[in-house]
């Protein structure tokens, strides 16, 4: 039986915040199992979410104006511990009668925080009297609520953190969940583990004991079905899967010839025959080409390659009378854009289709499996499991695959061009210890012939582009500054051993204004 991992909940209240997910993100990897609720959220869905500890997030409202987002004032009177991030320290002073203005000068980036008074326990096992603190707002409390106190300043903020000596109420104007604040970590752990008295019990084993409990009550002893793409979120759900139901499992993996170079290979071989599950390979790549022929539009081919995806899908899924259920690889981040907020209820799932229209093509019951889950929370289930790291940690690649990095109409020499050239560029990567150091990288093939020269003769080839990109949550992104010798390295490479291109450039283009993807 599993260790009731969900005993020690924390509820995230989310103002907006750019942090919010982040702020969610540290909560786990402290061990303790939280969700995201909207701020409009009535009083009866915290209760009955029954959370040991809440947190505000931040948000990019100001607090003065009239209509502002707040919390029920019931909130504060549950006995639940309450930490107010931001715009979430400021909603708390205000809604217990404190006093929010506009800073003197606003405050955004590195400061010193003096802490004031470690009786609060937030500051607890942080040694120094200074900390370096990450700060981002305009606004300041200048007044506290009755019966609170300060417990730590900056040379901008006479009030940068506070708290209620008995009601187990707490504010931050910095931000404990981003990395540039260094201890802030151990500030958020002070909150969560000991002021909430949360257990660390969400971890790797423990939710894979729970998931595969849950998944053999759900299924029982009927066939599920799962549609494997080789991503991180459908592999783990199909070892998951594995190891709760064993063959009651059967895959279809659509290969449809727009996939990195020898990557249906192996997905086969690591699903098939390295985990002995059932997979149904569908070759359908010729069947792709030909309803993309003529497309140009990008907007046109995400459709086609979408709408054939699903044709193959349909037509391998019917051949399996004995099917009850259609398993999807949706996370947590997929069910929070998904819930609706109009209404304040964002803790409200609505289903999150990866692959769009099947659900309600198929008419079957959908699991989910991961739909709690955090994209590194997968990754770490994922190796517990047994799945190889090329899988769990390869770049992001695009739904219609080299689709999108070829431009204009696809063909089969682009394909075939293309994914050498992108084998090429990736294989360098790992060998000189790049791959790891960016956050995405991969070719895009021109349809443009430029002139190059083979020995003694003039010769007109298409171009490789080839990108590369650091970035922290794929919002922003800038091109990662490789070595101009490596760069001319892998040039070569593609330029000798493809005879079909005879020049490669280096996007520098930052996101935005451009995007990662070329199309």
């Amino acid at each position: 039986m599993a260790k009731n991992i969900l005993a020690d909940k924390i509820l995230i209240i989310d103002f907006g915040s750019q942090y919010t997910q982040l702020i969610a993100r540290r909560v786990r990897e402290l061990g303790v199992y939280c969700e995201i609720y909207h701020h409009k959220s009535s009083i009866k869905s915290i209760k009955d979410f029954d959370p040991k500890g809440i947190i505000l997030s931040g948000g990019p409202e100001t607090v003065k104006h009239k209509g502002s987002p707040k919390v029920p004032d019931q909130l504060f009177n549950l006995g639940i511990p309450v930490l107010g991030i931001c715009y979430g320290m400021q909603s708390i002073a205000k809604q217990l009668g404190g006093k929010v203005e506009l800073a003197d000068r606003r405050e955004f980036g590195h400061a010193n925080l003096k802490i004031k008074n470690q009786a609060s326990g937030l500051f607890k096992k942080i040694k120094t009297k200074k900390i370096n603190v990450w700060m981002s707002h305009g606004d300041h409390v200048s007044k506290l609520p009755k019966g609170f106190k300060s417990c730590g300043v900056t040379s901008n903020s006479p009030i940068a953190a506070l708290y209620h000596p008995t009601k187990k109420i707490f504010g931050l104007q910095f931000h404990p969940e981003v990395t540039h604040t260094p201890q802030g970590k151990q500030i958020l752990k002070n909150f969560v583990r000991d002021i909430s008295d949360c257990k660390g019990l969400w971890n790797s084993r423990n939710i894979i004991t729970k998931a595969v409990e849950e998944i053999k009550q759900e299924v029982g002893d009927q066939e599920v079905l799962l549609g494997l793409s080789g991503g991180v979120d459908s592999a783990v759900v199909a070892a998951l899967l594995s190891e709760a139901i064993g063959d009651q499992l059967t895959c279809i993996f659509v290969d449809n010839g727009l996939l990195r170079l020898n990557e249906g290979d192996q997905v086969m071989d690591t699903f098939k025959d390295g985990f002995g599950i059932k997979v149904k390979r569908a070759n359908a790549g010729n069947q792709f080409l030909k309803d993309l022929k003529g497309k140009k539009d990008p907007e046109r081919k995400r459709k086609a390659i979408g709408k054939t995806f699903i044709d193959v899908f349909l037509k391998e899924a019917k051949k399996n009378k004995k099917i009850k259920w259609l398993a999807q690889g949706t996370i947590y981040p997929d069910v929070i854009e998904s819930a609706g907020t109009k209404n304040g209820t964002a803790h409200v799932i609505k289903s999150h289709h990866n692959v769009g229209g099947l659900p309600s093509y198929l008419n079957l019951p959908v699991i989910e499996p991961l739909k709690d889950l955090f994209k590194d929370e997968v990754r770490k289930i994922g190796l517990e499991l047994g799945l190889p790291k090329e899988i769990l940690f390869r770049h992001p690649f695009p739904g219609p695959g080299l689709g999108v990095r070829i431009l204009g109409e696809i063909k089969k020499p682009y394909i075939k061009t293309l994914q050498f050239a992108d084998d090429i560029f990736i294989s360098e990567l790992i060998k000189e210890g790049y791959y790891d150091k960016v956050s995405q990288a991969f070719a895009v093939f021109l349809p443009v012939r430029s002139v190059g020269v083979v020995g003694d003769s003039r010769r007109y080839e298409y171009v490789i582009n080839l990108r590369a990109v650091e970035t922290i949550d794929f919002m922003t992104a800038k091109s990662a500054k490789l070595p101009h010798s490596f760069l001319e390295k892998v040039s070569n490479r593609i330029i000798n051993e493809i005879p079909e291109v005879s020049r490669v450039t280096y996007d520098v283009s930052s996101k935005p204004p451009a995007t990662i993807e070329w199309e």
